[in-house]
């Protein structure tokens, strides 16, 4: 799997940037470890881990579907009740880094690239504004840089921005994958639109358009019951209470033009914005190895 994900640098480079934006911090290491982490696991360091993480103090049971609560509660003591408890452990809060420029040389056709930076995290209340700044920036095909670097010009094999949240930080940006040839004018229509978001409030209709859009992907993701599960668990884990979704909806309608031009002026600046690129290794090189 860990060679796969090296393999694969739409997915390798999210890891990149978050090493690169979370340095320093417990975020800033990738999921499925590394090579020599990997090598070193046995039955015993597996079983110790957790026995000291995984303790009944520290685990939350979330369910959600056709099901009664008594029978998981019953469920969960039957299974659960015997764990030994464990020493509750924290992270350290995520300190801003100051922006860098990654170049990463893999063997790939495609040259991808995300700008972004840290932001808000689950416990500000600026997160649902960012998450309309991501909606209006690359989510959908009606979004500002959908139209101005997909539609228009053509240049992009894909495009999008994206909010992934923690209790005190998110990983905030755009990604997106062009040939060699396109890179630098993607980066200019790109910088470009940022900066427009943040010299120009956005009109009512646009503001109306992103709010409906977020909206609805929450209300439509509360279809799906593993959605419901992991809201369930996340409200009790980062507000202690169970957030209800028209409390969520209230919030998003009073989210103002102004609120949104302040925020992206705090993130979307070129001066805060950290910038990574796959891209292959020049032919001249390859030929000289």
């Amino acid at each position: 799997e860990l060679c796969d994900i090296e393999d694969n640098p739409e997915e390798l480079i999210f890891d990149k940037f978050e090493e690169v934006i979370f340095k320093g911090n417990s975020l800033a290491q990738p999921i499925i470890g590394r090579e020599d982490s990997i090598k070193k696991f046995n039955t015993e360091r597996i079983a110790d881990f957790h026995k000291k993480y995984y303790g009944s103090n520290n685990l939350m049971v979330s369910a959600s579907g056709n099901i009664a609560h008594a029978e998981v509660v019953t469920l969960t003591e039957k299974y659960f009740s015997e764990h030994g408890k464990s020493k509750p452990t924290k992270r350290k809060f995520v300190e801003k880094q100051i922006p860098e420029e990654l170049l990463v040389k893999k063997d790939i056709s495609q040259v991808h690239c995300i700008l972004g930076t840290s932001s808000y995290g689950y416990r500000d209340e600026e997160r649902i504004i960012l998450n309309l700044l991501s909606v209006l920036l690359g989510e959908g095909s009606a979004s500002r840089l959908y139209q101005a670097v997909r539609e228009k010009e053509g240049i992009t094999y894909q495009i999008n921005s994206f909010v992934n949240s923690y209790y005190d930080a998110s990983a905030f940006g755009v990604y997106f994958s062009t040939n060699e040839k396109s890179i630098d004018k993607a980066l200019s229509i790109i910088k470009l639109e940022l900066k427009k978001l943040c010299e120009l409030k956005i009109g009512n209709k646009e503001l109306s358009r992103i709010k409906e859009y977020l909206k609805g992907s929450i209300l439509l993701g509360m279809e799906n019951t593993t959605n419901r599960m992991i809201r369930v668990a996340n409200s009790m884990m980062y507000y202690n209470r169970f957030v209800r979704v028209d409390e969520v909806i209230e919030k998003i309608d009073n989210v103002t033009a102004e609120q949104i031009m302040a925020v992206a002026q705090e993130t979307l600046r070129d001066e805060v914005l950290t910038k990574v690129i796959l891209r292959a290794e020049s032919k001249k090189k390859k030929s000289a190895a």
